[in-house]
């Protein structure tokens, strides 16, 4: 398995490396399908939407999910046999959305020491008062995944 998150891992990075070209945060994500196909890829596009709810992972879901309704695979929005692989441990309306579509993993690069909520700030996605749960798997390309925010930041500040 750790071999495949590397692997997703690096479809999350060419992502939250798509998101420089709009200036946003270089956040990105994918959710893999049980048979290892991408179903959603989402990155952060809150710069060039305008939109505070999109977030890398948010997108993925909503993708992920409009692609298994139109492939007629139950009602789309139960992604309860995907993963979902991001670059920053999800926020807390992103780890909110993970439980809401039942997403049963979730892997990431980076831990967020200031907004993460899969276990740093708050562990929502393991909350035992919700109906869902979701396993984490942390630090997979965490250092490549912190690099390139931390690129991003002191570029930023620079301007």
């Amino acid at each position: 398995m750790q071999t495949s998150h590397h692997k997703w891992m690096g479809a999350a990075l060419d992502q939250a490396r798509a998101a420089l070209e709009t200036s946003d945060v270089p956040i990105g994500a994918v959710v893999v399908g049980p048979d290892g196909t991408i179903l959603g890829t989402g990155r952060n596009e809150r710069e060039a939407t305008g939109d505070p709810t999109a977030h890398a992972e948010v997108l993925a879901l909503r993708e992920a999910a409009s692609a298994r309704r139109e492939a007629g695979d139950g009602d789309g929005w139960r992604l309860n046999d995907c993963t979902l692989v991001v670059t920053l441990e999800p926020c807390a309306m992103c780890a909110g959305a993970l439980v809401l579509a039942r997403i049963p993993r979730v892997v990431f690069g980076a831990w967020d020491p200031k907004a993460g909520a899969c276990g740093s700030v708050f562990d929502v996605v393991r909350e035992p008062r919700l109906n869902h749960w979701v396993e984490v798997h942390s630090g997979v390309r965490g250092d490549e995944c912190a690099g390139l925010l931390t690129e991003f930041f002191q570029e930023h500040r620079r301007r």
